[in-house]
This record gives C-alpha cells, structure tokens and sequence, in this order.
C-alpha cells in the first residue's frame, strides 16, 4: 500500500498527495500524527487542536461514501512509520512540505531515516509556492506566480475495501477529552465551512476589504477571514486565488480584491523566510539585535497577556482574541508594538503567548511577523503604534471597545480612549468604570529607551552587516 500523511493540508479539493495516490496501482491509507512531544510544545494550544481535529471530521464526512478516512495516530512520527512500515508493505509515502518550527523539522529528518531503512520513498510535494533549500529569491517571485496560476487539481477518489487493523498508537478521543465540544466562539472548522467564508467573501464582503482592512470591528466582515482555513490547508492558496480572479464581482471591485491577493503573497513570503531559517522562532534573525537590554516586568507581561493595561484599544484586542482567536492586522502588529516598546518587553516574552491564542498560527508567519513589529530585523521600518491614536482613528465610535471592555460601556465615546482622564463628576453611578484597569506606564508614552536602543543599533555595523545578509537571501540578491 501508499501512505498520504496529512500536515496543514487537511481538505480534499486541489491536494497533490491525495491525487497521485489515486493514480498509483497501490490501495492507500491516509493519516495523520497528533504527537506528544509537538502538541505540548509552546506554541500549540487546545484551540488548535479543536481545529485540526474537527477539520479532520469534516473530511472523514466527506470520504465515508468511499470507504476511506483519515487515521489519527496519537504517538510520535518515528513510531508510526515504523509501525506502519514493519507491519505493511509500503512502497510510498505522499505528503506535503511543511515550513514547521524546529521540532517539526527534526520530526521529518527521523522519519525519512525509518523510511529510507525500509526501503520507502517519499515524494513532497511544494506548498504555498515556498520552496525548500534556496539560498536567495532569484526567480521566486516567477516561480510563485506559475505556481499560483497552474491547474488546480482535480481530486476524484475511488472506492476501498483496505482498512489497516488498530494499533497501540490510534488516537481516541478519551486521549484529550477536551475535543469533546468545539468551542462556538471559534470560526467552524473544515472544508466545507471554509467555502463557505470564501464564496460569501467573494461575493459580497470583500467589496469593502481594502477600505476596512486596518479597523478592528469592521474588519471582522469585510476582510477574509480565510487565514485559519489556509493556516490548517482546509482550504489551498491557489484554489483561493484562482476563485476570486475568475469571480464576477473581481471586474467590478477589482481595487479592493487586488489588496487581498497581494497579501496572499506577502503570506507565502514570509513563510518562505521562515523555510530558509527557523531560528527565527528562538533568536534575532539580525543578531545584532541580541544587544538589546529590556526592563522585562513580570507586571506589565501579566497585564498585557490578561488584556489589563489601562489603554483601552489594547485591553480589548486581547480580550478578544482570548475569546476567539482571531484580530486583523493592524490590531496585532499594535500589541507587539506595545508589549515592545511600550512596556520594554524582549520580544520572546509573548511570542508563544500570542501564537497561543491565535486560531489562524502559521509558525511562517507569526515568527517573522513578531521580529519585524519588534523593530529587531535590522531591515524593516521601525512601527511604534501609538495605542490612543490607534484607537481614536480605528475604532471612533468605540464599538470594538464596548464589545470587549464592558467596564466601559457607559463612558461617551468621546472619553472612551482616554479614561484615566474622567473627571470626578464623570464617574458618579459609574461604578463598572472605576473597575476598569489604571494605565500600566506613564500614559504620555514618552519612555523612548527602546527605541532608542533600536535606532542606536540600526547604526551599529555589525547590525548592518547582518541586515545586508538577510537583504541578499530574502529581498535584493544584488
């Protein structure tokens, strides 16, 4: 038999693995790990798991008329392979890259060891555009764009009678209880539910994606909210690009769908800074930037991680991804900056927090991301987001902020950005407002010591040194 090993590719429409599984002469198996030693890791949360594995059920609806399903193993990589591979007689096994953290990396050079000692070969397929072992971006942005416009594939799945017989290492459900119910905070997870978001995304919400992309409630609506969908694969770049160029509704609002195409590759981009170097998870990718000397106060982490700072636009993007694990753009680039620069806080300190919390983490992304809004790349602009600017401009009727503070719903909009500056005679019978936290720094934001820090090192020259490496493998070769 074949083996197609599941990652972040969990779906059934344009999957590579799947479709030459099913032009082979061999019957075949799907799985997928679920292993100890990557879901206890930092970075995974149950919330992700909640996602991956009704994601997983969602597709086992869709193969049950075929007799197949998805195989969940509960044990690490290595174990399984060897399992499988001792217990049948495997020729192949089909499965895609994945651009993982570290531990996920040295996962897969295991288990291409067992593969190669039982004579098993294994073909990845490239995702998302990223390649594998470039050493600059010559050609990537060529390749990215024949990949994106390339024929989507066509899954057909035939009928089996094959069931593989269970195993010390089958996942039960009694092996984290907690899948029991999905959250309904959470976006619904699956394939079919992730058509659904992208069909109405096409139809009628991302008429407005590039005038709302940066305003934390409006967002919610008009931006696509596929990036959990693509972050698990339930749904393939591709596919999605390639739904919205041949929409009818494109022509007609084609400014605001062309801002979100051109994110879809600004998303395989970073991912393929992450594929080049994973140490992006631990260190600064600009090791000048090691220099750095943060006050590091347990106090401030504490608030900031509870959505307890004072400054209401902060409190409430936490809150709100505390509750459902999802925030635009702007709002999170704003708690790095202000977990950063504000609170003088090393970057690391709330790196695995965030991808915690974050239904939609991409380690690709989030890694790089976090680098860049904490100032310590060397090579992009230096963003301090000013939380009460932020809030005044991005949400001016404070609709985001009732939602997620309700110690505030009482205060006028007018005074909500700034309520450590109501008055006595404002707080009369407003007893729910007084609760609400006082600022945790100075609310003049005048302690520039990181920053100054950062523009100090930006003129070091080991730290230029560093940038014009990083420059020649992501940006400009020459």
């Amino acid at each position: 038999m074949n083996i197609v090993w599941l990652k972040r590719d969990i779906r059934t429409i344009d999957h590579e693995p799947l479709f030459w599984a099913e032009n082979q002469k061999e019957d075949y198996i799907i799985i997928y790990i679920l292993e100890p030693k990557l879901i206890s890791h930092t970075d995974t949360s149950i919330r992700h798991l909640h996602f991956i594995y009704n994601s997983i059920l969602d597709v086992n609806n869709e193969l049950k008329k075929f007799n197949r399903q998805v195989n969940i193993f509960f044990a690490s990589g290595e174990n399984v392979f060897n399992y499988l591979t001792t217990k049948y007689q495997v020729s192949n096994v089909f499965s895609y890259k994945e651009s993982g953290v570290n531990l996920s990396w040295q996962r897969d050079k295991k288990v291409l060891k067992t593969l190669n000692k039982n004579r098993v070969k294994w073909k990845q397929f490239d995702n998302q555009g990223v390649l594998r072992g470039i050493k600059d971006r010559v050609g990537w942005d060529k390749n990215w764009f024949s990949y994106i416009n390339s024929s989507v594939v066509k899954n057909k799945f035939s009928k089996t009678s094959f069931k593989i017989e269970k195993s010390m290492y089958d996942f039960t459900i009694e092996k984290i209880p907690e899948l029991k119910i999905y959250p309904k905070e959470f976006q619904p997870a699956g394939q079919e539910f992730a058509i659904k978001y992208l069909n109405s995304f096409i139809n009628e919400r991302g008429k407005n994606y590039g005038k709302n992309i940066s305003y934390p409630e409006k967002s919610r609506i008009s931006c696509g909210r596929l990036s959990t969908y693509l972050s698990w694969g339930n749904l393939s770049l591709r596919y999605v690009y390639q739904l919205v160029k041949k929409s009818g509704t494109y022509k007609f609002h084609k400014r605001s769908f062309d801002t979100f195409l051109a994110r879809l590759k600004w998303r395989s981009h970073f991912i393929q800074k992450f594929e080049v170097d994973c140490s992006y998870e631990f260190n600064c990718i600009n090791s000048g930037y090691e220099k750095m000397i943060y006050e590091n106060n347990d106090e401030y982490l504490d608030k900031w991680k509870k959505g307890e700072t004072g400054f209401p636009i902060v409190d409430a993007s936490m809150r709100c991804l505390i509750n459902n694990g999802w925030l635009n753009f702007r709002m999170r680039a704003m708690l790095v900056s202000f977990l950063c620069h504000h609170l003088h806080q090393d970057w690391r300190r709330g790196v695995y927090h965030m991808a915690k919390l974050f239904l939609d983490y991409e380690p690709g992304i989030h890694y790089t991301q976090f680098q860049m809004q904490a100032g310590v790349t060397g090579i992009n602009s230096i963003r301090i987001y000013n939380p009460i600017k932020q809030s005044i401009e991005k949400d001016p009727d404070a609709t985001f902020i009732k939602k997620w503070i309700p110690e505030l719903k009482e205060v006028p909009k007018e005074l909500i950005h700034k309520p450590w500056e109501l008055s006595q005679i404002d707080l009369i019978d407003k007893n729910e407002v007084k609760k609400y936290a006082k600022p945790v720094v100075d609310v003049k934001l005048n302690n520039n010591k990181t920053k100054n820090q950062l523009w100090q090192l930006r003129r070091n020259i080991f730290v230029k040194r560093e940038s014009s490496k990083i420059l020649r493998i992501h940006v400009r070769p020459k």
